[in-house]
C-alpha cells in the first residue's frame, strides 16, 4: 500500500513515508540548492586533506594512462593500436573516470549518509545527485587537461570540440540513473560495494580504452555488435569522435548513447524512489 503525505510547513516530508513521484520530485527540484551545496562543500573537504589538493583531480587519471598505457603498449600488437595512441588511450581513460567515479561514490550515497538520512525528512535523490554534481565538477578540470594534452601530442582543434559538452551532459544523465540503482541496492546489501569495484574493472576493459574493437572483432560481428552496445564504450566513442577526427563513433553508439541515459534515469529514478520510506530506517 502507498503511503503518501502532505508537507509539512517547513517543506521537509516525515521520516519513513513516501510522497507520490509527482510531488517527490517537486520537491526536490525545489530543494536543488541542497544537492549543489552538499556536492561543493565534500569536494573541496576531500581536497584539503590532501597535500596536493586540486592537483588529485587531474593526477590520477593522468597516473592511471601512464600505468596502463606503459603495460599494454608493450603487450598490445601494433594491429590492435591505433597510430595515435596516446591521444586515444587518454581520452577513453578521462572520459571513463567520470563514470567510475559516480558508480562507487553513488553506492555509498544513502549509507554514507547514515546520520543525514535518519535525522532528516528531504527527499533522499537528492545525495545520489549531489555524488553526480561533485563528480562532474571534477570532471571539468580533467576535461581541461585532456584537450591540453590533445594539442601537445598534434590534434588539431575543431568546432566539434564543443560537442563535448552535451555528451558528457547526456552521460552524467547516465550516471545518475546508475548511481540511483547502487545506491538503493547498497542500502539493501552492502555488499554491493564489493562488487563495484570488479564491474569497473571489467568496463574499464570492455570499453575499447586501450584497443580498437573495430580491428580485433573485425572478423565476429556479433562480439563487435555487442562490444558497440556497452554504454561506457558508447559515450567514450561520441567523445573520441568529437576530439579525434581520425575515429569517428560508429552509428550504433551515436543512437545507443541517449537510449542508455534514458533508459537508465528513468528506472534509476523510479527503482529509488519506491524504497523512499526504507531509507530513513536504514542502519
Amino acid at each position: 500500500m502507498e503511503l503518501r503525505l502532505e508537507p509539512s510547513l517547513d517543506g521537509l516530508y516525515e521520516v519513513g513515508r513516501r510522497p507520490p513521484l509527482g510531488d517527490y520530485l517537486a520537491e526536490a527540484w525545489r530543494r536543488r540548492t541542497f544537492a549543489f551545496t552538499l556536492a561543493s562543500y565534500r569536494l573541496v573537504g576531500s581536497l584539503l586533506r590532501n597535500r596536493l589538493g586540486m592537483l588529485w583531480i587531474v593526477l590520477k587519471p593522468t597516473m592511471t594512462a601512464i600505468i596502463y598505457g606503459t603495460i599494454f603498449g608493450a603487450v598490445l600488437s601494433s594491429d590492435a593500436r591505433p597510430n595515435d595512441w596516446v591521444p586515444y588511450l587518454i581520452t577513453g581513460v578521462f572520459v571513463f573516470e567520470f563514470f567510475t567515479g559516480c558508480f562507487g561514490a553513488g553506492s555509498r550515497a544513502i549509507t554514507g549518509n547514515a546520520k543525514l538520512v535518519q535525522s532528516l525528512g528531504f527527499p533522499r535523490i537528492l545525495l545520489p545527485v549531489s555524488v553526480v554534481l561533485e563528480q562532474a565538477m571534477r570532471t571539468i578540470p580533467i576535461m581541461v587537461l585532456l584537450g591540453v594534452l590533445l594539442l601537445i601530442f598534434g590534434v588539431p582543434v575543431s568546432w566539434t570540440w564543443v560537442l563535448v559538452i552535451p555528451i558528457m551532459a547526456m552521460m552524467a544523465v547516465f550516471n545518475l540513473g546508475v548511481a540511483l540503482i547502487v545506491a538503493r541496492m547498497s542500502v539493501w546489501a552492502r555488499d554491493v560495494q564489493q562488487v563495484i569495484p570488479i564491474i569497473n574493472r571489467v568496463l574499464f576493459y570492455a570499453s575499447s580504452i586501450f584497443f580498437q574493437v573495430d580491428k580485433v572483432f573485425a572478423d565476429n560481428p556479433v562480439v563487435l555488435t555487442i562490444a558497440h552496445l556497452i554504454p561506457t564504450y558508447d559515450f567514450i566513442a561520441l567523445v573520441r569522435g568529437a576530439m579525434l577526427p581520425s575515429h569517428p563513433a560508429p552509428e550504433l553508439a551515436v543512437w545507443a548513447a541517449p537510449i542508455w541515459a534514458a533508459v537508465a534515469v528513468v528506472v534509476g529514478v523510479v527503482y529509488f524512489w519506491r524504497a523512499e520510506a526504507r531509507y530513513g530506517l536504514s542502519d
